[in-house]
């Protein structure tokens, strides 16, 4: 199997999630054994940073690689979209630090992606492939992986919110070709009560009810209905509550949410650098979870090489 980059580059503008501030990304080709990488291009000194677990920084509601001036915020999409693809070198570019939350989704990546082709490579792709079972646990979230050696990429996802209306949800995918219709369109997903805190942390500025399915686990009361109408800017008359989801639009899936935190962990996953054949089964997963995850990989990995 040979290795690919994207048949030419593309531009997307959006609004950054937590920073509301608007941010065009260029995804460029790039040549053998690149990899991914993002480069900040407002900065004076301009730093490639490659896509890495180790060098991930912050994963607050999100994955952020780079540090400091330098860094690049909400990452996850684009690369699950870029790992749904099978896209194996490209060179991002970004004239702001986040990359923009667009419809919540990797979808419209992997429409840019699909639209401008993949290109294959004179050089053989690098892929791992697990020859024995592996266990890894994230106490601080109770989050479990399981990997045991399969022919290709698969993963079977499992969320759990007891206390919640989305409760316990699983998702599946078999092969990467499963992606672009089942996971790709899957939006993130976030509950009423988390919104105003997460305001106050200054983050989800450019948050909305067309980016995000918003939880509620509750009767909406009238000071809540008039708060909610100061966050999102709509009369309370548009807002309604269907299955559990405060939303303008449905869910596209029952499990949307499963199916969305799976799209997330291929994303993250794919931060240890290379293709992975193997059959992962994720209990709980979350950014801080998933970038402890790929770093042990990267470990395990590179151990197994020497």
């Amino acid at each position: 199997m040979k290795q690919t980059t994207i048949g030419k580059e593309f531009r997307m503008t959006g609004m950054g999630l937590h920073t509301g501030r608007t941010v065009t990304v260029t995804v460029r080709p790039a040549p053998p054994d690149f990899g991914i990488a993002f480069r900040r291009t407002d900065r004076f000194n301009i730093v490639t940073e490659p896509a890495l677990a180790t060098n991930v920084s912050e994963t607050s509601r999100g994955t952020t690689i780079g540090s400091g001036r330098h860094s690049v915020a909400t990452i996850e999409h684009l690369m699950s979209a870029l790992h749904g693809c099978q896209i194996d070198n490209a060179l991002i570019e970004l004239d702001g630090g986040e990359v923009p939350i667009l419809d919540g989704s990797a979808r419209p990546w992997m429409m840019q992606l699909t639209r401008v082709g993949v290109c294959q490579q004179d050089a053989e792709r690098k892929v791992y492939s697990f020859k024995e079972k592996l266990h890894f646990e994230y106490k601080p979230t109770g989050s479990l992986y399981d990997v045991e050696p399969g022919e290709c990429f698969s993963v079977n996802c499992v969320i759990d919110f007891p206390d919640s209306v989305i409760g316990r949800q699983s998702a599946h995918l078999d092969n990467l070709d499963q992606y672009a219709s089942g996971i790709a369109p899957c939006r993130t997903f976030v509950f009423l009560h988390e919104i105003e805190p997460l305001l106050h942390l200054n983050l989800i500025k450019g948050g909305s009810l067309d980016n995000a399915l918003v939880y509620v686990n509750k009767e909406l009361g009238s000071r809540q209905l008039r708060r909610l109408e100061r966050t999102f800017h709509k009369d309370a008359s548009q807002f309604r509550v269907h299955d559990g989801v405060l939303n303008t639009t449905d869910p596209y899936y029952p499990n949307e949410p499963a199916r969305h935190k799976l799209l997330d962990f291929i994303g993250d996953v794919r931060l240890v650098g290379m293709p992975l054949n193997g059959h992962f089964s994720v209990f709980k997963p979350g950014h801080k979870a998933n970038a402890a995850f790929s770093k042990y990989l990267i470990e395990y990995i590179e151990s197994n090489r020497s």
